[in-house]
């Protein structure tokens, strides 16, 4: 019980600090907040993201190049230029190590504005970093594991982004349904989002990719949007950009 709540844990905590700090304002700047609390996020994103940590700046330059090419030869991820799920992800991977390491041009406009903390990113991204916390995470369910079969989950623990990636860039382009006829493939995987916080509202987010709220129907629920508006009135950020209107 004690291992499966672990997950559980890391699954949503990971989740969370990926849709609000890497996504919603660093990639696309929904709202700002002061130099302080963008350390603290930063703190806050490493410790629940681990062994699978991403640099805000890195994933946010990917994820802005990932909207100005969806669905092209450009696109970092997309499922219509990959054969199967792990030549995209594993494409994504190759990506995001050239930005990160400085190996490919980049645009400025696809720079502007990112949550950079150079030294911090420099040792979050390091194998040093990762074989920490892969030895924690064994560590842990050493500790805790009381079944050979919940060593199964260790793995996905380890590379929890891949996971979370994998779902929302494959399958939310594969599968679901569709509010917004756009010029790509994107799709609303669940229609009560409780799995990946909103993330998997992915026709929607194409549609309105500046919008706080990823939910767009009424019983489109994006938990996370409702975590900015309390953030927003504790004055810890400023929403920037009002959500797009709601459909019937």
């Amino acid at each position: 019980m004690i291992v499966f709540l672990f997950f559980v844990a890391v699954w949503y905590l990971s989740l969370f600090s990926q849709t609000f700090f890497q996504h919603r304002y660093a990639a696309h700047g929904a709202f700002t907040m002061s130099k302080g609390w963008e350390k603290f996020f930063f703190v806050v994103t490493y410790i629940t993201q681990g062994s699978s940590y991403m640099s805000p700046k890195a994933y946010g330059i990917m994820h802005r190049l990932h909207h100005a090419h969806t669905d092209t030869e450009l696109d970092p991820h997309s499922p219509s230029y990959s054969s199967n799920i792990f030549t995209m992800m594993w494409k994504t991977r190759t990506v995001y190590q050239e930005i990160l390491h400085n190996k490919s041009t980049i645009d400025p406009r696809y720079t502007k504005n990112l949550p950079e903390w150079t030294w911090f990113d420099r040792f979050a991204n390091s194998a040093v970093s990762r074989l920490l916390w892969v030895g924690i995470y064994i560590v842990f369910f050493a500790f805790f594991a009381t079944s050979p079969w919940q060593y199964l989950l260790l793995p996905i623990i380890i590379t929890m982004g891949a996971f979370h990636g994998a779902i929302v860039n494959w399958f939310a382009h594969k599968y679901g349904y569709i509010n917004f006829k756009l010029r790509n493939t994107s799709m609303n995987l669940l229609f009560v989002d409780v799995l990946m916080l909103g993330e998997s509202y992915h026709n929607n987010h194409h549609k309105h990719p500046a919008s706080v709220n990823f939910g767009k129907r009424w019983f489109e629920i994006d938990p996370v949007y409702y975590l900015i508006r309390f953030f927003s009135f504790c004055k810890i950020i400023r929403i920037v950009k009002k959500p797009a209107l709601q459909l019937a």
